[in-house]
């Protein structure tokens, strides 16, 4: 039974050793990083391999920034995202296989306790009958529990390796979904949950895209610097953080752009959220503790469609981009809902899905 386990040993014995190379050069666990390992591991790129063995056992993480732009180019987060869903599914096969021989070997030890019992049973049998029956199951048993015991020995070490590896891979998941500055979701993430949107036609009534942007935003940072800007970024994410559920998915979509998608509310209360993000933005100071230097007022337009407006999640990223525009055309610090007549230039701006 044991031998079931050999052909899918290899994809977990890839990763496993993948993970034991960066611990023991100290590499960072991040996206790009582990591309570099794999690839040089599976031995796809003869050059990369060798560089990466020259740099020696304490790789500095700008020497592995250099191999990957060399060798594979920008697009680290796609690569990661299909070496995280292959190893996973080779993992979930050898899980597979795994349970099917821990399960025959529990079926078979059963057999070995009915027949027990019922040999017991049949006190008629004859002497020879019941010694040749007892060698040949002590002959199989052996044999067999001992196979057996590597079999649950090797299910209890590979599922703590499989364990393992899923968490490292899931938080390598994790950190090509994220806006490092803000620590809100990218617009990698975002496109990706802009399109299960419509996966569920009966919720499109009280689910809605909310589009964000900081008014005057380019001013800021012309006046004070790009470092104060990334402040002011990463204080109106915090903002809108703590003005909305938990469940409620929310983005930075680039520059001073932000988007929420709102599932199980009415274009009212979806509203009322907006205004109470809105308020809390326009209150807040934005002052520099130890200059006395005020960089506000900062506030912030917004503009939604509820789902069931649009065909399909390129128009309802339009349709709340024009509310957007709405508002800004308005006199900005407002929140608009699309209104069909509501009409926009799109030349050059859309909404962009990230291939994989």
């Amino acid at each position: 039974m044991s031998t079931a386990v050999a052909p899918r040993a290899p994809a977990l014995d890839v990763a496993g050793q993948i993970m034991h190379a960066m611990r023991t050069m100290g590499v960072s666990p991040i996206p790009r990083n582990y591309q570099i390992f794999y690839e040089a591991f599976i031995g796809s790129n003869p050059a990369l391999s060798r560089e990466l063995a020259l740099l020696g056992s304490k790789a500095r993480q700008e020497e592995l920034d250099h191999l990957a732009m060399t060798h594979l180019g920008l697009g680290q987060a796609s690569v990661v995202d299909k070496a995280h869903t292959r190893i996973l599914s080779e993992l979930d096969d050898l899980l597979a296989l795994l349970r099917k021989e821990q399960t025959s070997l529990e079926t078979y030890n059963r057999l070995l306790d009915e027949t027990s019992l019922r040999i017991n049973a049949k006190t008629t049998t004859s002497t020879d009958i019941l010694r040749n029956a007892i060698s040949i199951l002590s002959d199989a048993t052996g044999k067999t529990l001992e196979s057996g015991e590597r079999t649950v020995e090797g299910v209890v070490q590979r599922s703590q390796e499989m364990d393992q590896v899923r968490k490292e891979l899931d938080e390598y998941k994790r950190i090509a979904n994220t806006d490092s500055l803000t620590r809100l979701s990218n617009r990698r993430a975002f496109d990706e949950q802009l399109t299960a949107i419509y996966n569920d036609p009966m919720r499109l009534p009280v689910t809605a895209l909310v589009l964000a942007d900081i008014d005057h935003f380019k001013k800021v940072n012309d006046t004070y610097g790009h470092p104060v800007g990334d402040k002011i970024l990463a204080s109106v994410a915090a903002v809108l953080r703590s003005n909305v559920r938990k469940d409620i998915f929310t983005a930075r979509t680039g520059g001073e752009e932000f988007a929420l998608i709102v599932e199980g509310n009415t274009p009212d209360e979806v509203t009322g959220m907006c205004e109470r993000i809105r308020r809390a933005l326009e209150i807040r100071p934005f002052r520099n503790s130890r200059t006395g230097v005020d960089y506000g007022p900062i506030t912030i337009s917004l503009g939604f469609a509820m789902a069931s407006q649009a065909n399909d999640p390129g128009d309802l990223y339009i349709k709340a981009d024009t509310a957007l525009y709405s508002a800004k055309n308005g006199g900005r610090n407002r929140t608009v809902l699309f209104a069909d007549g509501m009409r926009k230039d799109y030349a050059g701006k859309g909404w962009l899905i990230y291939k994989k």
